[in-house]
């Protein structure tokens, strides 16, 4: 028999599978002082994070829902479990973790991709890291790369306390303010002075529980002239209960670094994806994103940039797909503070079956930022008359000398297209798929090649059926 490959092994039920919750730890559902001071107490957390924690409390509950996006009223906070885990700590080395989870993680292609193309994985099931591990000859250049909750505790303390939700303060949001309550897990990142990652590191995460909430914070810092690609996944199965997803974010790019993020969210439609993500960018530094929004019944996800020092960079790319039941909010923001500073963003949405996708846009340009250029291009693809698709692009340039450009399409797939691919010998439903892989086309260019092959078969698959 041959034997299945990444590629062809990816399929939409592999993410549906539901891990029976054996030998799990569960944190009361709701919010208070009491249950956040057990999160504490499992994290072993220093006072000032145990006291940062009881403040955020305070801020969520006096912060208002935001009122301005998709409806989130079927998120009841008070059913949401905030901490879940598994009785088995996180391990270095893969054969130790448990059974069943690393079952999950293998129909996933974790460690396969770890083998073949990846520096270091983290990997994240519900509320804790699993697995974290980085190669020998990448952790020799004095790159760090560890969970975040050991770092806190060991000689990186006061790095991360420097930076910790100083990007993202808990008075940004209502869900700002509850991450920095009852974060648990994500990953730490260093890479020092002039070091060139050349392979990327990787963090998955997977929320199996029903009725929980995953809070993972990411905290990336790449020191000058250092360069590193970041890849992030995210995956859960459907419940009839709403999950939540409320991850924060942090990227420190130095002066003459260069960073690159990319993401695919495939979350599952009872997923409210509420997740924050910021960087600053330093001179002469580089920023990319590159974003692909799959899953989640709501999204609101705007990764903002702040070019802060002069000739900062920055490039967004993103797709977002919003099928049946699905109402995708999602953007990008930048800020231009430094001098001779430059970003592109350009998006396309593609919405089906009465999904609603929706793209923000912010460009700030400060005063003091001279000479700063940006453009905006938004391209929505609508496959019948009962979806829809929104632009709301927002400027406020307060240089004269700013170069500001933005433009929106939006659109329907061509019935020519479809009669001539069809006059080939393709079915309608390849033909319509492939016209939307097309579209999508120069985002799958910027993906590895695992993400950019799962990204194309998570498209083929929700094309299914919507003939018509």
């Amino acid at each position: 028999m041959r034997e299945k490959s990444q590629v062809d092994s990816i399929d939409r039920s592999v993410y549906d599978i539901r891990d029976a919750e054996r030998d799990n730890w569960r944190i009361t559902a709701g919010l208070t002082p009491d249950i956040i001071n057990q999160i504490s107490d499992e994290k072993n957390d220093p006072d000032w994070m145990r006291e940062f924690r009881l403040q955020c409390l305070e801020i969520y509950h006096r912060l208002r829902v935001p009122d301005w996006g998709p409806s989130i009223d079927g998120l009841d906070m008070d059913n949401i479990v905030t901490y879940v885990r598994r009785d088995k700590r996180m391990s270095n080395t893969w054969e130790d973790v448990p059974e069943d989870i690393k079952d999950t993680f293998e129909r996933l292609g974790i460690p396969q991709a770890e083998r073949k193309s990846l520096a270091g994985v983290g990997a994240q099931y519900d509320s804790e890291l699993v697995y974290h591990n980085v190669k020998a000859e990448v952790a020799a250049q004095g790159v760090i790369y560890s969970d975040l909750e050991s770092a806190l505790r060991g000689e990186y303390a006061d790095m991360i306390r420097a930076h910790f939700m100083k990007l993202v303060p808990p008075t940004d949001h209502k869900f700002a303010a509850l991450h920095g309550a009852v974060w648990s897990g994500g990953s730490f990142v260093y890479v020092p002075k002039g070091v060139e990652v050349s392979i990327p590191l990787q963090s998955y995460f997977r929320l199996n529980a029903k009725g929980a909430g995953q809070f993972e914070h990411t905290l990336i810092i790449v020191d000058e002239g250092a360069s590193l690609h970041f890849i992030e996944g995210c995956s859960a199965p459907k419940y009839n209960v709403a999950n939540l997803h409320a991850g924060c974010v942090e990227l420190f790019v130095e002066k003459n670094a260069t960073l690159r993020y990319s993401t695919i969210e495939n979350w599952s439609k009872n997923m409210y994806n509420l997740n924050t993500k910021r960087a600053v960018i330093g001179e002469n530094a580089r920023m990319e994103w590159v974003s692909g929004s799959f899953g989640s019944h709501v999204s609101y996800l705007y990764p903002m940039t702040i070019l802060k020092g002069d000739r900062a960079q920055m490039e967004f790319t993103g797709i977002t797909f919003a099928g049946r039941e699905q109402n995708l909010d999602t953007g990008a923001k930048v800020v231009h503070l430094g001098s001779d500073t430059s970003s592109y963003i350009g998006t396309k949405s593609i919405s089906k079956d009465g999904g609603v996708s929706t793209f923000r846009s912010s460009v700030v340009v400060d005063q003091k930022a001279r000479r700063a250029k940006a453009a905006v291009s938004c391209q929505s693809l609508m496959l019948d008359d009962i979806s829809r698709s929104d632009t709301i692009p927002a400027m406020d340039i307060r240089a004269g000398d700013a170069d500001i450009g933005h433009e929106a399409q939006i659109g329907r797939i061509s019935d020519e297209a479809v009669f001539y691919l069809m006059s080939r010998g393709i079915s309608e439903e390849d033909a319509r798929a492939m016209i939307v892989s097309g579209f999508a086309d120069n985002v799958s260019k910027e993906l590895p090649l695992e993400y950019a092959v799962e990204m194309n078969n998570l498209i083929r698959l929700e094309m299914k059926g919507s003939i018509g």
